[in-house]
């Protein structure tokens, strides 16, 4: 006799499981046991049918039956066993789909061969979730940096318009003299010079296809940093060239669409290019996100890393900017690097406000 829980198990391994069909399914499970068959137990190659409208009811279905993050392996796992992307160019079927990370990445890469009307359904998808993302990461992030700034940024001998009154007398209240009801201001605290970023922060991030992920959450913090008037940030993508996305980071929207995701990985050019851009060592974070796979000269690239930490840059590796953990990388770079004094390490997009505040306070990563 079936048990209460063999027909969820059968949903879970599939009608193969049963061939003799002894356990029959409820009702309201067979609409739910269809749409899990049409992707798991069909044909490898359009298993939901040609139709786009036979698609986009599958994805409505999906999203009836199962919640969202569900939704979301779901649809990748289509894309990744039917081979659905081409069915992404059809508008009605961008409407119908879960807006995530993955999804963007995905109409990233199909940007080059939509036709002009799914490419303005594509601009509104990826719109939506970039303001998600702006919703969830920008106050964080806004906060750590300029935090980290008024800690980090001291000016020892300010001109008198620049000494910040508050921090000197909480430093020198020690001085305080009773009989003339003053402090003594032994020591100045100053802000930063006016008018120039006290810090620059240089993003590199490599397009190739498996860091699709990260160049979403990348292009995000890319804008907010962009927005701090105390921080003047690059941002720079690369694959076996090097594109300068900096003008488009007013929108992040834009700046995506001007990602070219695929293709080979020169992080020796990239880094060739970044070296130009820096005109205060001392005062730069470069953060190179890359999975360190090498497709150029990587003798030259790696004495380009140590000319860069030698010059006082602060140079971080991530390996990847995602919720996903580490990715496959490159060991042996990856050690190469830790012996100049650069960390390599993943890093989620929830971290991401730490990990800049450490950097701008000059912390050691590596711990």
């Amino acid at each position: 006799m079936p048990t209460p829980t063999a027909p969820r198990w059968k949903l879970v391994l599939g009608a193969a499981a049963d061939a003799a069909n002894t356990v029959p399914l409820p009702p309201d499970y067979g609409a739910l046991d269809q749409v899990l068959t049409d992707l798991y137990d069909g044909p490898r190659k359009g298993g939901l049918g040609g139709s786009a409208p036979r698609v986009s009811r599958w994805l409505g279905d999906i999203r009836q039956y199962f919640p969202s993050e569900v939704v979301a392996v779901m649809q990748q796992d289509a894309m990744d066993r039917l081979g659905l992307s081409q069915l992404l160019l059809e508008p009605e079927i961008m409407r119908t789909v879960q807006a995530d990370v993955h999804l963007v990445a995905t109409l990233l890469s199909l940007s080059r061969v939509m036709p002009a009307k799914a490419k303005a359904t594509a601009r509104e998808v990826v719109a939506k979730v970039v303001r998600e993302l702006e919703q969830k990461l920008a106050n964080p992030l806004r906060q750590a940096v300029q935090g980290a700034l008024s800690r980090a940024v001291r000016n020892p001998r300010p001109r008198y318009h620049e000494i910040n009154w508050g921090a000197t007398i909480r430093a020198n209240l020690r001085h305080y003299q009773a009989a003339y009801r003053t402090v003594v201001p032994e020591r100045l605290v100053g802000y930063g010079r006016r008018g120039q970023a006290l810090k620059e922060i240089v993003l590199c991030l490599d397009q190739s296809g498996s860091m699709a992920a990260s160049v979403v959450y990348a292009g995000v913090f890319g804008a907010v940093l962009a927005s701090l008037k105390a921080v003047k940030t690059h941002m720079v993508v690369f694959d076996t060239a090097v594109a300068d996305l900096t003008a488009e980071l007013h929108d992040p929207v834009d700046l995506l669409f001007g990602v070219q995701l695929g293709g080979g990985t020169d992080i020796n050019l990239a880094l060739s290019y970044c070296q130009q851009l820096i005109t205060r060592p001392t005062d730069t974070i470069l953060v190179l996100v890359s999975d360190l796979y090498e497709g150029g000269n990587e003798r030259e690239m790696l004495k380009r890393a140590a000319a860069l930490k030698a010059a006082g840059v602060n140079f971080i590796v991530l390996l990847a900017l995602s919720d996903e953990g580490a990715p496959s990388f490159d060991r042996r770079v990856a050690e190469q690097l830790a012996a100049l004094a650069i960390p390599s390490f993943a890093c989620t997009p929830a971290r991401f406000p730490e990990l800049m505040a450490a950097a701008i306070k000059g912390e050691n990563l590596e711990a």
